[in-house]
């Protein structure tokens, strides 16, 4: 398996200092955006802003910039963006060098009636060089800019923010369905404008005798029976041997007095794995409910994901997130952010740096695990999914996250609300499941 070059931009080390002005004569003199909180959004050519804290420190003239080892947003590229980012630009598109956009406020994160609640006290922009990006890490930048204007002549010197910018290959594994997971399809490995066959997936409804199976039991049977139950994705490798499965352990329901699947009582999947003889064992449990839509949002699929690990006596949380019920949108397993960002400018080998793993908590997991994309409800849904490589050894390993990805599509239709039918590849024969 090759897999498709990938690039991550890191910013991290944030800091801001402003300089202290003379204190304004008289009472009612305000106060100074240094006693403010304060925070950044972050932008890389298209893609989406991120909002994060910009921590100050004191405004002491000097050149050297602290390295607090916190990173602060993450941009992932594929080869299309860093083709578009390194294309040459023209009368009919904006491409070009990629510029990484920050911009400054004073106050707090959020906003009032969709404008934003904070003070801009300055931007600025950064020119990143991303060619060779996907073939060795770089860094593009670190130490102070300034962010305004110095307040007259012989005024305080402007506001500075000093940060680190890296580049490093993120390669992965990319996965496509060729059919929606409840119509059995193929999965085929893609890289550029090349496909080729990788898996095969069945989909299946067990009924309730099959539930009672040891292994398979579910943990609650819904009293209306107006739930949703006993699916199942089995992934095999070419040759016809089961190598993942996704196994539906808890039903969806509605809870009392709604037509929907909430947080409190979520349905629940297990991914499970070979482990010889024709048995199985578990490697991951998926939660997931449809959260309301706050005023003028609408609902969507909220979801919690954790880890089975070995001789573990708890399950390990890897990703709690959703995706917008009516457009879809990423599944995600990223844990860049959990891992601090060295003077280097990238994240440390390990906590704190150490190179030592023995504490770490997520066992062989870590920087960016894996990404499934999937449709809104109603809606044509053949999921991509994106493996980093560090955690793809063998097919097996892919076909984990490729059941993990089908999961998550058909957890979008199991939380649709119970007053809206599901297609008839998701319906059971109201006989089966009372035989």
């Amino acid at each position: 398996m090759d897999p498709c070059p990938f690039v991550r931009v890191l910013v991290g080390n944030l800091s801001l200092r402003m300089p202290v002005a003379p204190p304004a004569a008289g009472a009612g003199a305000g106060v100074h955006p240094s006693t403010s909180p304060c925070y950044c959004k972050i932008r890389l050519g298209k893609m989406p802003a991120q909002s994060v804290p910009a921590p100050l420190v004191p405004f002491d003239g000097g050149d050297q910039a602290p390295a607090s080892g916190v990173l602060a947003a993450a941009v992932h590229l594929s080869k299309a963006d860093l083709e578009w980012f390194n294309g040459k630009p023209s009368l009919f598109s904006s491409r070009g060098e990629a510029v990484l956009k920050v911009a400054v406020y004073a106050g707090r994160k959020g906003s009032t009636c969709g404008v934003s609640s904070g003070r801009l006290l300055g931007k600025a922009t950064i020119p990143l060089d991303l060619k060779g990006a996907e073939a060795k890490p770089a860094v593009l930048h670190s130490g102070w800019i300034s962010i305004g204007k110095r307040a007259g002549k012989g005024g305080p010197a402007a506001a500075e923010l000093s940060l680190t910018v890296r580049a490093e290959p993120d390669p992965r594994f990319v996965f496509e369905f060729d059919g929606e997971p409840e119509c059995s399809p193929q999965v085929l490995q893609v890289r550029g404008s090349m496909k080729q066959p990788m898996f095969t997936c069945k989909f299946g409804c067990r009924s309730n005798s099959d539930l009672r199976r040891p292994g398979m039991q579910p943990e609650r049977e819904g009293a209306s029976g107006k739930e949703r139950k006993g699916w199942s994705v089995t992934v095999h490798d070419l040759s016809g041997s089961p190598v993942a499965m996704a196994s539906m352990v808890t039903p969806f329901v509605p809870s009392p007095g709604t037509d929907r699947v909430s947080r409190s009582n979520p349905g629940a999947w297990l991914v499970l794995r070979p482990a010889g003889d024709g048995a199985w064992e578990p490697w991951a449990r998926l939660e997931c409910w449809r959260e309301r839509g706050g005023a003028g949002a609408s609902d969507s699929l909220g979801y919690h994901f954790d880890l089975l690990l070995p001789g573990v006596d708890h399950a390990v949380p890897l990703a709690e997130s959703s995706i917008p019920s009516s457009k879809g949108g990423k599944f995600a397993i990223d844990l860049t952010a959990a891992q601090p960002l060295s003077r280097g400018g990238t994240p440390g080998c390990s906590p704190r740096g150490s190179g030592d793993f023995s504490n770490w908590p997520l066992g062989n997991y870590r920087g960016f695990v894996m990404s499934a994309a999937v449709q809104g409800e109603g809606r044509c849904s053949k999921p991509t999914v994106e493996v980093g490589v560090a955690h793809i050894g063998c097919a097996e390993d892919a076909a984990a996250f490729v059941a993990l990805a089908a999961a998550v599509d058909l957890s979008m239709d199991a939380c649709r609300l119970f007053s809206h039918r599901l297609r008839k590849e998701l319906s059971h024969p109201q006989a089966d499941l009372l035989r």
